[in-house]
């Protein structure tokens, strides 16, 4: 099982049953489940029952893989790596360390996926207002986080096959 007390080792994502990192059951579930049920009705339209059966199974397995792509395009521990190795190269490092900002980057990260279809400056009221209600206490306002924000979703962004949000990014 995962070793907790290694410094980056909580947001591995780690598989409950095999420890092992990048786990994403959501993202697996939804496309097993999708693809299941469309493999049982072509299953079942070209082989009867037993063609049912067999297209579930197989669309299950194809759509449970399509599912962790999905997901996997957002992975939270290459994120964290990628800005704690970087964090000094940005502008506003001057003003404050890689752990004050940490928060910042994987509220950017995590919110491309929530606000999917959104460019970020849509999104970004809504962004503002779920950081101050999120972050109360914190020593970054949304004024400072907003550029650590930015920059994680346009970073995911970037690593997509094509400009999801069409904002040009």
């Amino acid at each position: 099982m995962a070793d907790r007390s290694r410094p980056g080792d909580q947001d591995a994502n780690r598989d409950p049953i095999s420890g092992a990192p990048g786990a994403h059951p959501v993202g697996v579930g939804a496309g097993a489940a999708t693809a299941g049920a469309a493999g049982a009705a072509v299953g079942g339209v070209v082989g009867g029952p037993i063609g049912a059966a067999v297209g579930a199974a197989v669309g299950a397995v194809a759509g449970g893989m399509a599912g962790k792509g999905m997901a996997e395009g957002v992975n939270p521990t290459v994120e964290e790596e990628y800005w704690r190795r970087n964090h000094h190269t940005r502008p506003y490092a001057a003003t404050g360390t890689y752990d004050e900002y940490r928060p910042a980057y994987q509220y950017g990260w995590e919110s491309f996926t929530v606000y999917r279809g959104r460019t970020f400056d849509e999104a970004e009221p809504d962004l503002r207002r779920d950081w101050e209600t999120r972050n109360r206490g914190s020593q970054l306002g949304w004024d400072r986080a907003r550029h650590a924000a930015r920059e994680a979703w346009d970073r995911v962004e970037r690593g997509r096959p094509a400009d999801f949000d069409e904002d040009g990014r």
